[in-house]
């Protein structure tokens, strides 16, 4: 929900700012090193070629460009008022409790928690959460979308069918499809549990039920009549929803406004990261820099942060030696260069981006032959330098497998915004206290700022309302995104940094950070104790 813009006037004239934007103004990770004149904030996951681009201002010019911009420096100060700060922050909170018993079994999941805190405008995030009606257990996920939203959107509403097909023996597959064949009402699959903003795309629904049901044809004739391996679900499902995504953009369609849309999903690009919990069992798949964490609580109350998804990115040694083994040799130093996919692209697995799955006849053939909107627009046109032996991208996610024990009290998904901003440890001892409203008071930590006695006092004085109202977030995915916005230097929320973050125009904003989308999953450790001693 952005700030009306009559509050922000004030706070972009104010001094207070250009101070601000000096020490914020940085080349942030996932933005571009250089911007070309061509590409919107939306494509900030890509670096265009050099000979499109413009160097970035370095932080010691951006002072001066706001100068030059002709704004007025007066003493006044804005700040948004916590009511405004909390209208902001809740926007898109949504939460929701298991039934503690379904009908078929008892969940080992109490609940989640989740929010969305966009950047980009449009929100380039998405997420999605279901129930498995057909199988057990629950599905969760964080998209995170690049070059615009559309891969992001088809992702979210359709991996979820993908994955639960997967998983449904072949009798339930041969009863849905008779029931499609007959005209009978189908069987619900999924339960969604979402928020009122969340969109589906109405108008590709028949488009999309169509290549699903292709799918489940292929796993009917394909029956083995072994058992469903959830890893291999998983993967599988990855696999044919990008398949799908780049078939339906080859084979065209006579409405102009369905073909534009299957194109804009097809070059636009999303991560991926979800989790399949059944009981005991945890899956998460991932594709792309988007992260899982277990929140582990040890015997003595501490909170302990354990991974269950790795980055795909230039940061993983693995990575980047799977795609040169992929490729010749003769590409060894193009392939990843400057930590980017052929020079461009951060993510090394991604659904959508076409641009580098297909050869460049099959590119030039589907925009020569797309809808005006496509042809003109200066990125698909656009052919990655060194694009000899495509594709360089693959959606096929990462598959870790968790038996969930007692002491793991929640997972967090979450897009690469929240991860840039703060420590997994952190963020997982900000969960766990909110969760338990047990505070482990660190000592106040100053590195090497020099603290006054007063400062050190309006310190400890903030430590203490900060307990006192530490609850005041009845979503634990918003109290999170809080921290993650509003912490200082000292590890504390700081009203009026929070203030001025969520006050940045839309052009400021991804200049700063990124989308922040998380879920946090709650687990019921009586449950998971229950399963555990009965194996026993």
């Amino acid at each position: 929900m952005p700030a009306p813009t009559q509050l922000l006037l004030p706070l972009i004239r104010n001094c207070e700012i250009g101070r601000i934007y000096n020490t914020a103004c940085y080349c942030h990770h996932k933005h571009l090193c250089c911007l070309s004149p061509h590409l919107t904030y939306s494509h900030l996951r890509y670096a265009p070629q050099k000979k499109l681009a413009t160097l970035c201002r370095p932080k010691e010019n951006f002072t001066q460009f706001i100068h030059a911009r002709n704004y007025v420096s007066t003493p006044q100060r804005f700040y948004l008022t916590p009511p405004q700060v909390n209208s902001i922050l809740k926007a898109n909170e949504y939460s929701f409790k298991v039934p503690e018993f379904d009908g078929k079994n008892l969940s080992s999941v109490l609940g989640f928690d989740s929010n969305q805190l966009p950047a980009n405008a449009p929100i380039e995030d998405r997420r999605s959460a279901a129930t498995c009606l057909q199988t057990r257990g629950m599905l969760l996920g964080v998209f995170d979308g690049h070059a615009g939203c559309a891969c992001a959107q088809a992702v979210s509403e359709r991996l979820f069918y993908y994955i639960a097909v997967s998983l449904l023996p072949h009798e339930t597959l041969l009863e849905i499809e008779n029931a499609v064949e007959s005209g009978r009402a189908l069987l619900p699959i999924l339960q969604w549990h979402k928020h009122p903003n969340d969109y589906f795309s109405k108008e590709a629904s028949k488009l999309y039920f169509n290549s699903l049901r292709t799918y489940w044809q292929e796993l009917i004739d394909l029956n083995t009549g072994e058992t469903t391996d959830v890893k291999e679900a998983l993967i599988n499902a990855f696999k044919r929803l990008d398949n799908d995504i780049s078939l339906e953009a080859q084979v065209g369609d006579p409405n102009s406004f369905l073909n534009y849309l299957v194109l804009r999903v097809a070059f636009s690009g999303a991560t991926a990261c979800v989790a399949h919990v059944d009981g005991v069992d945890l899956h998460v798949a991932n594709t792309g820099d988007s992260r899982a964490m277990l929140g582990v609580q040890e015997e003595d109350g501490s909170w302990s942060a354990v991974a269950l998804s790795y980055d795909h990115n230039a940061q993983n040694e693995g990575e980047v030696e799977r795609i040169k083994m992929e490729h010749p040799k003769s590409e060894e130093k193009s392939a990843v260069k400057q930590d980017r996919l052929l020079g461009l692209l951060m993510p090394f697995r991604a659904f959508g981006d076409v641009k580098f799955k297909w050869s460049i006849d099959l590119q030039k053939r589907v925009i020569e032959s797309g809808p005006d909107q496509l042809n003109d627009n200066e990125y698909t046109k656009f052919i990655p330098p060194n694009y000899h032996t495509p594709p360089y991208l693959t959606a096929e996610p990462e598959v870790i497998y968790h038996k969930l024990r007692p002491q793991d009290k929640f997972l967090i998904l979450a897009t690469d915004g929240l991860w840039e901003t703060m420590h997994r440890q952190d963020v997982v001892r900000i969960v766990g206290e909110y969760l338990t409203g047990v505070h482990h008071q660190q000592p106040i930590a100053v590195g090497g700022y020099k603290v006054t006695l007063g400062q050190m006092h309006g310190l400890l004085t903030e430590r203490r309302a900060r307990v006192s109202s530490a609850f005041e977030d009845q979503n634990a995915a918003t109290h999170l995104i809080r921290h993650a916005v509003g912490n200082n230097e000292f590890g504390t929320v700081d009203h009026e940094r929070l203030s001025k973050m969520l006050s940045l125009p839309e052009e400021l904003a991804r200049m700063y950070r990124d989308d922040i989308t998380i879920i946090v999953v709650q687990f019921n450790s009586h449950v998971i104790g229950a399963c555990q001693n009965e194996e026993f």
